[in-house]
């Protein structure tokens, strides 16, 4: 029954979704409540609600008639064409009242039942019975055909008015308006003749128009090594690293990894082993299709199917001769994936994509079935081999799709199907909280409350200066009615020598200021560190750094800056690390293959690191003593085509680089430039990073496509914003600490509870190494002794990375071995638990400090004042009466006042609520 029906009362038809797979069928109206196999999943389920064709549903649907079973136009289209009668759209006038009675009963009696057993929402009809869309969107957006075998599948996205979206591809009319240039089934568009025409797209009273242009209809484009054959590898997985992509291939068979090679990957195929990979004279019984088609033993198992297009592009490349490409051509400059976003109402929502490739000769071609698609969250949004995207639970995820060397991404939301929400009006401090509150939105979450001042204070303090705040400065800032005083406070932390002094830290590890034996000794460390120590006093713009970095000459004793090349002397080294710190790019997998998840490829590594090449050294009068200048000569050379490579930005330009020019000083003015979208917005990310606890792309500095930003729109507003404000370090920091977002409670309610990622409640960091035994040593008023630096010196003054000390190494303190974030650790683990209770050090700072017997002379013994005075000092708070209480009764016990509250100051410093700044 499940086939197009023939029938002059269309009301006894009926339309409905598999509940299992969301397949569109259709059938009879007598087979209400029927058990039926789904044709598509394979499962059983009862026809559940008739759906009438009349008038109305064909203005709603577009429909000239009822779909066939399992929505297939070209099933329909084949069905017509051998003579199945058209389907009358309006039933007779004395028939047409009494049925639609009945469906209504029907329809009502299935919504209750559905609802009584499921407690859920009924998802049959929501196409014509739920809300019209506020917008609707056809991608791509414009169509390109080129040669007969060119094809482009096309997705129809309808947007509604509480930012949920569905795929309507399906359900919506496609007309064209010459037929004869253009066919169209299923979605999919098909050259015929040459011209240029218009495609209509229409659903829900909403329509599209979009242009379609047809070249070389009759001319079939010759089967490429590269273009075809390269990608059917990448697609099927046999070049990747756990197959033949290996270093050593796989069963005696190698592919270069990701298609880096395709010269050396042709070779392989079609000369290595002549006559047992490939049979020109029975294409299809060539080893690599029987491997591929599981015909023959093969490790990697079936690949894909025989009437596959995988498996007839590799045939048509044997049966044209396997044909060597030219060296003119077209290369792919672009990739996109469509739609973009899509907001998914509830698991089993689906959302298919379309891929389009973009070649250097202006053409583009549709390639959603050989790109390889990912999902950085499964359980939320998986994506199938075809590019359909299936939810999951509720949550955030990023599908991608590899296609050669370029790797692109859309965000997919889940939302929970039929999800009571209202935003609350919230106020908003500046532009941080509007983007932030508009990505809440879309989720369906509400923020938390704002922390109390208290919380504030401490927060800010550790944050901006890496200190605690003093008892007087937390009481006198809690008793303040002024509206503008946590942005007061805000200004008077920025002023302090502390602020400089964090970042000037923060800066060593990403430049590695460390010494190193005989090849780096302590006193270029000092001096370099006491170099960008007077930058950060200044407030010298961070653009203007990294130039006096990466441009340095002379004596590292004279120019400190020119370290950073004594630091690392290696040249690959040295642009990866340039990558990595200032663009936040990892980009070393390139210096071996294709990067796998991201654009890069080897010829960008390469390129870029053809900056470096001529910087030299040369030792000075004093043996620790270096000397960087450029020459006029070095060169980086591909390891594979063994030619010198020109020097080209990442993912810029190659630039023009004067006779005698230094290529450093080229790169510095692009990196620091409005020409280059990494720089700019990765400072200002590690900027938020250190405030709010997260990158907003997380690690900082592993910015890739398949690691996306949580908030794309917010970080580039910060990065423009940083290049606004001219590089200038205190006005980001002032923008993100004003902000509500910053100064929100870490207590979660219902709708954020899970939310982790999204910036909806502030987070529970432990405080970093230095940051921590400063401010133990503020509490304790004692004082420990780093080398070079005078007793007293705070641990975030440290100027050498190689300095030892057992508690910051403990609490991971970053040797500066290498430029990664990682080096950085701040997740808790035992042996700062059993440090903090059994070290020796911590009841000697306690008890040397005499900060306890200073107490109970200043609050004339009184212990509720001392109590009072401890909460404060630690914790930026006065004790709660529950708190208070129990202390008290300590007291009185045979122990000494002074025992007792050197035992309550003990715990108060192996609380969580001391280590941990929230």
């Amino acid at each position: 029954m499940l086939a197009a029906v023939q029938s002059v009362a269309p009301l006894r038809t009926m339309k409905f979704e598999c509940p299992h797979c969301q397949q569109r069928l259709s059938a009879e109206a007598e087979m209400v409540g029927h058990q039926i196999t789904c044709p598509v999943c394979a499962n059983a389920f009862a026809i559940p609600v008739p759906q009438p064709v009349t008038e109305a549903t064909e203005r709603l649907t577009g429909s000239a008639g009822i779909l066939p079973a399992c929505s297939n136009a070209a099933t329909a289209t084949r069905r017509q064409d051998a003579g199945a009668p058209n389907v009358p759209a309006v039933a007779s006038p004395k028939r047409r009242m009494p049925a639609l009675f009945v469906v209504l009963g029907l329809v009502a009696a299935a919504l209750l039942m559905f609802r009584g057993k499921s407690g859920g929402s009924l998802n049959v009809l929501s196409a014509l019975t739920g809300p019209a869309p506020n917008d609707l969107r056809v991608y791509p957006t414009n169509v390109n055909l080129t040669t007969s075998r060119d094809r482009q599948s096309m997705v129809v996205q309808a947007v509604y008015a509480d930012g949920l979206t569905r795929d309507v591809t399906s359900e919506a009319s496609f007309a064209l308006a010459n037929k004869a240039l253009v066919k169209i089934e299923a979605g999919i568009l098909a050259p015929l003749a040459d011209g240029k025409t218009e495609l209509q797209v229409k659903y829900r009273g909403k329509q599209v128009a979009l242009p379609v242009s047809v070249e070389q209809a009759k001319v079939e484009r010759p089967v490429s090594f590269n273009l075809d054959v390269m990608p059917v590898f990448m697609k099927a997985g046999c070049n990747s690293g756990s197959c033949h992509g290996a270093s050593r291939g796989k069963d005696g068979f190698s592919l270069s990894l990701f298609g880096f090679d395709a010269e050396g990957d042709y070779f392989r195929l079609t000369r290595e082993n002549i006559g047992r990979r490939i049979n020109l004279a029975l294409p299809e019984e060539s080893l690599m299709i029987e491997k591929a088609l599981g015909k023959v033993p093969h490790g990697g198992g079936e690949r894909f199917k025989a009437d596959s297009e995988l498996g007839k592009t590799l045939v048509r490349w044997l049966e044209a001769g396997v044909p060597k490409d030219g060296t003119n051509l077209p290369q792919v400059v672009s990739v996109d994936i469509m739609p973009k976003q899509a907001v998914l109402d509830g698991s089993n929502a689906t959302q298919r994509v379309t891929v389009r490739a973009t070649y250097s000769d202006g053409t583009d071609r549709d390639v959603t079935t050989l790109a390889a698609f990912f999902s950085n969250n499964d359980p939320v949004a998986k994506i199938s081999e075809d590019g359909v995207v299936k939810a999951g639970q509720r949550g955030e995820a990023f599908v991608t799709a590899r296609f050669e060397t370029h790797t692109v991404g859309a965000q997919m939301i889940v939302v929970p199907r039929g999800l009571k929400f209202s935003w609350p009006e919230i106020p908003e401090n500046n532009y941080v909280d509007q983007l932030v509150n508009a990505k809440l939105k879309k989720l369906r979450i509400t923020p938390s409350e704002l922390c109390d001042d208290a919380t504030f204070i401490r927060r800010a303090c550790i944050d901006i200066t890496g200190t605690l705040p003093k008892p007087e400065e937390v009481r006198d800032f809690v008793e303040q009615m002024s509206s503008g005083k946590r942005a007061d406070l805000i200004e008077k932390l920025l002023d302090r020598k502390e602020f400089a002094d964090l970042w000037v830290m923060k800066f060593a590890e990403l430049l590695q200021i460390r010494s190193n034996n005989n090849e780096f000794s302590y006193k270029p460390a000092l001096l370099y560190y006491n170099w960008l120590q007077d930058k950060f006093a200044k407030n010298t713009p961070i653009d203007q750094i990294v130039k006096d970095i990466l441009t340095a000459e002379g004596s590292n004793f004279k120019n400190p800056a020119t370290s950073y090349f004594q630091i690392e002397r290696d040249t690959l080294k040295t642009s990866e690390n340039v990558a990595q710190v200032f663009m936040g790019m990892r980009v070393q997998c390139a210096q071996c293959h294709n990067h796998p998840f991201d654009r890069w490829t080897m010829n960008d590594y390469y390129s870029f690191a053809a900056f470096f090449p001529q910087v030299t050294r040369k030792q000075g009068d004093d043996p620790r003593e270096t000397i960087i200048f450029a020459k006029a000569d070095g060169e980086v050379q591909h390891p594979v085509t063994k030619k010198p490579m020109a020097p080209k930005f990442l993912g810029g330009e190659r630039p023009e680089i004067r006779k005698g020019e230094d290529r450093r000083e080229v790169l510095a003015n692009w990196l620091a430039s409005t020409n280059n979208p990494f720089f700019a917005k990765n400072m200002a990310n590690i900027i938020w990073a250190h405030f709010i606890g997260k990158g907003i792309i997380d690690p900082v500095d592993d910015v890739r496509v398949s690691n996306p930003a949580i908030n794309p729109e917010l970080l580039e507003a910060l990065g423009q914003k940083f290049m606004d404000y001219k590089y200038d370090f205190k006005q980001l920091v002032r923008d993100i600490c004003n902000s509500r977002t910053y100064q929100l409670s870490t207590r979660a309610n219902e709708s954020n509870v899970l939310d982790d990622r999204n910036f909806s409640h502030a987070g529970i960091r432990r405080m970093r190494a230095e940051v921590l035994l400063d401010c133990i040593n503020q509490v304790t008023e004692s004082a420990d002794k780093f080398q070079g630096l005078p007793k007293g010196a705070r641990a975030v003054e440290i100027a050498d990375g190689n300095v030892n000390n057992y508690f910051l190494t403990t609490f991971g303190r970053a040797t500066r071995g290498t430029v990664c974030s990682c080096e950085v650790r701040v997740e808790p683990n035992l042996s700062q638990a059993l440090h903090l209770l059994n070290s020796d050090s911590l009841q000697g700072k306690m008890v040397n400090g005499g900060g306890v017997k200073k107490l109970l002379a200043k609050t004339g013994q009184d212990t509720s004042k001392a109590i009072d005075e401890l909460y404060i000092r630690c914790l930026a708070r006065s004790p709660t009466e529950k708190e208070m209480a129990r202390l008290k009764g300590y007291f009185g016990n045979g122990q000494s006042d002074e025992q007792v509250l050197t035992d309550i100051f003990w715990a108060l410093l192996n609380s969580k609520e001391f280590i941990f700044n929230h």
